[in-house]
């Protein structure tokens, strides 16, 4: 039995719950492990299976998918291929808006309890680890990549991290296994390409342990982070508002750099939000700090961060809205341009048709059972709607006036127009 194989079973001994789902990419490294696998009665008793990801970025992508669809099938493993949509406008490189889109792929393809298996070893860890640290990264990312973490339903599983690169490659010689080679990983303009043809090979010859170095270094790290996670995650259950998802930012702010850097991390990324640079989170802190009457919003490619009441609040980006927009509704659910919708509750039909618009400043309304009329933006402020809803919150109108505001509020004439029915407002966010 090959090294890998030796090396494979033992994990799988170690792990042995879980169907497996290897990402299969075509090349040296996953087709190692996909066939290494195969040959083990253990992973295939484990209802083993391929999925590859077609990003479309290369003009022989589709060729790419059906060598690895033939080979699986050859070696007696489905394979699924999944064509993903990779946002070239993301702001934050072509290889990261890649390496997202693959990995929500990954997310949305798994079983519960399945595990999807990644040909990362330990020269990727080291090149991980050089990354972070050129990042500024702390323990966290200093640990380089876990073996195993949550993802969607199942989990994401590395179990070749304390295997060699060598290695795999000298198994995919052994065996003659056909390997799609990738033209850009070749390209030394990206960073990680740099580091591994430029950089680590320089450090290799000075240091022949660097590699090993380097990820026996991110083991004390992780543990490190280990330790410091069990402080800042009993911070967070403390400081976040389970019914929002908003965060303290008061409390957060008094937290030790060590303790308040990853707990923003991972409250972000649990919401599927990329995490801030280091002058981002700086700014972030100095924003926690403004008076009382500012709405500060700090962007970053990916997602952007309100402070308000006192409060975090993390957000995708959102989308340009056109305040000329309007629409004629009936009752039928209507799309918003915000992504949020608009619907009847009981669903039914309005005997007379309402015209839905945006804000343009200035409205005013008087609600049913309310002898004021009110200027709208005060009912906002005092009814506590975030004003990143205020701009995309739907007016409803009949005849040119203004008898209802979302789900909020309604005028005497809005309460007859509506009868037994209620708008349902659905924000986007």
């Amino acid at each position: 039995m090959s090294e890998l194989a030796c090396v494979l079973r033992n994990v799988l001994r170690k792990e042995p719950q879980g169907a497996l789902c290897v990402a299969y990419s075509g090349g040296p490294d996953s087709t190692a492990l996909l066939h290494a696998l195969a040959q083990l009665p253990e992973a295939q008793e484990r209802g083993l299976r391929a999925l590859h990801v077609d990003h479309g970025l290369h003009a022989d992508s589709h060729a790419w998918a059906t060598h690895c669809r033939e080979l699986a099938q050859a070696w007696q493993v489905p394979c699924l291929v999944l064509r993903v949509d990779v946002n070239h406008a993301s702001g934050y490189g072509l290889e990261a808006a890649a390496r997202d889109a693959r990995y929500r792929a990954f997310a949305l393809s798994l079983h519960d309890g399945e595990r999807i298996v990644l040909g990362h070893h330990r020269d990727d860890q080291a090149e991980t680890v050089l990354l972070k640290l050129l990042r500024g990264a702390g323990p966290e990312g200093l640990g380089g990549m876990r073996g195993l973490r949550p993802l969607g339903r199942g989990l994401l599983w590395r179990p070749l991290l304390d295997v060699s690169r060598e290695a795999l490659r000298r198994y995919v010689d052994t065996h003659g296994l056909p390997c799609i080679a990738d033209p850009s990983n070749a390209d030394h303009r990206l960073t990680r390409n740099f580091l591994r043809h430029e950089i680590l090979p320089r450090l290799t010859d000075h240091w022949p342990q660097a590699v090993e170095s380097i990820v026996h270094s991110a083991r004390h790290s992780r543990e490190a982070a280990e330790v410091l996670s069990r402080q800042w995650r009993a911070a967070r259950d403390a400081l976040l508002d389970p019914a929002t998802g908003s965060l303290d930012a008061g409390g957060w702010l008094t937290l030790l750099p060590a303790l308040r850097h990853p707990l923003l991390d991972d409250w972000l990324h649990t919401r599927g939000l990329p995490a801030p640079t280091t002058a981002q989170r700086a700014q972030i802190e100095r924003q926690c700090l403004a008076r009382d009457g500012q709405l500060p919003c700090i962007r970053w490619p990916g997602a952007e961060i309100h402070v308000w009441k006192g409060r975090l609040w993390a957000l995708p980006p959102q989308r340009a809205i056109d305040p000329q927009w309007r629409a004629d509704w009936s009752g039928a659910p209507l799309a918003l341009p915000d992504g949020g919708s608009l619907q009847l509750e009981p669903a039914g039909r309005l005997a007379e048709p309402v015209s839905v618009r945006l804000r343009q400043g200035g409205e005013q309304l008087r609600p049913a059972g309310n002898p004021h009329t009110r200027e709208l933006r005060d009912l906002m402020q005092q009814n506590g709607m975030p004003p990143w809803r205020r701009l995309a919150c739907p007016l409803l109108y009949a005849g040119g006036e203004l008898v209802g505001v979302g789900d909020r509020w309604l005028t005497e004439r809005g309460v007859q127009l509506f009868g037994a029915h209620r708008p349902l407002w659905h924000p986007a966010f």
